[in-house]
């Protein structure tokens, strides 16, 4: 499949555009040096943006373009576009953190501002909440009710359980129950957005190598595969064991070829992990357990780190096309990591993290 064009344009500005309480603003925008916002699975993006302290003035001066009225101060609400700037995508909104202003000899002050999304408030404090006979997705609803946050879920409906919010921050704690069921959260805008990983996908981009991919590094290694996962406990109130073991995957993402467990007993040996540290309370939740566990390390068997030209599109849950590697790592890839970065020397791109349960034939 051929790359889609950044822009429609042969020769466009990418210069990321900013906008503060849902304004654009020009002249924010225009004294922007340098960026980087940073996604991972698990939610929670992170913004970094460069200033130039110093602006033009109509008589032909310059004055300190951020004081103590500027709109862009502690608390404003922020979003960045980045893409084509005559049809940018937004990648970042959220709420500035902190400010730093820095003076060196030689070169003029810059300001520099650091923002995080709506998450941020769920990392902030911690606490203990018991939830009683509630599905996971009903705990996920009332977190994002106290996070004001509009829920859109996906699955996650069983099994009804008692979940332990243990002096644990909100993210923490939602991480934690999400692991279990190999599900995810991202924040979009206002919503707080979960599914099961099987559910999720962003698009779908074609990379070519020395295209729009100018480096990319791709390892497949067999060190954390294994041929199954078991998972066992205890059912107080039943008085029984309970147990889940999985040998094979149940969502092992995009791509094709010869999954890591096959190899791994083909090249090297047979190799079980037990899950002995988690609770578990029913056989139910042993086995969505041992599948999690099994389909997280299957589907980090190859792993590819790239930069590609600066693409919006480009971030946690897009399946991404590589071609023009090799025929083994020639595959589609989830991307795990994003990190969008732009600069006035070598303009916008993105570096990512995607990962493959499969090595090409």
């Amino acid at each position: 499949m051929p790359e889609t064009a950044l822009s429609q344009s042969a020769v466009y500005s990418a210069r990321p555009t900013v906008r503060i309480a849902g304004e654009a603003d020009a002249r924010i925008t225009e004294l922007v040096m340098a960026m980087r916002m940073e996604e991972q699975e698990g939610g929670m993006s992170s913004l970094e943006l460069r200033f130039s302290n110093l602006a033009p003035t109509t008589d032909g001066g310059a004055e300190l373009a951020f004081d103590a009225n500027s709109k862009l101060k502690l608390g404003a609400e922020i979003a960045v576009y980045a893409g084509d700037a005559t049809q940018p995508c937004e990648i970042f909104r959220g709420r500035v953190s902190a400010m730093e202003l820095e003076y060196r000899i030689g070169s003029g002050p810059e300001l520099t501002v650091l923002a995080e999304d709506s998450m941020s408030a769920a990392r902030r404090a911690r606490c203990s909440k018991i939830y009683t006979d509630k599905s996971p997705a009903e705990v996920v609803r009332a977190l994002a009710s106290e996070l004001g946050l509009r829920p859109v879920l996906s699955g996650l409906d069983s099994p009804r359980a008692t979940w332990a919010q243990l002096n644990e921050s909100a993210l923490s704690f939602l991480r934690r129950l999400l692991a279990r069921f190999d599900a995810d959260a991202q924040i979009v805008g206002e919503e707080l957005q979960v599914s099961a990983r099987k559910d999720v996908s962003r698009g779908t981009v074609e990379l070519v190598l020395f295209g729009q991919l100018a480096r990319v590094r791709v390892i497949a290694d067999l060190a954390d595969q294994v041929s199954k996962v078991t998972a066992g406990g205890w059912n107080a109130k039943d008085g029984v064991k309970v147990k889940g073991e999985a040998a094979a995957g149940t969502n092992l993402g995009p791509g094709s070829g010869r999954a890591g467990k096959a190899l791994l007993e083909q090249a090297l040996e047979n190799r079980a992990e037990h899950l002995g540290h988690i609770a578990v309370g029913s056989d139910a939740e042993a086995q969505a357990l041992s599948e999690a566990a099994f389909d997280l390390r299957a589907r980090r068997f190859v792993r590819a780190e790239g930069t590609a030209e600066g693409n919006p599109r480009l971030r946690v849950g897009t399946h991404v096309t590589l071609t023009g590697i090799s025929a083994q790592f020639d595959n589609t890839y989830y991307v795990v990591r994003a990190s969008h970065l732009y600069d006035l020397q070598q303009g916008y791109r993105t570096d990512f993290s995607a990962e493959c349960a499969y090595l090409g034939n």
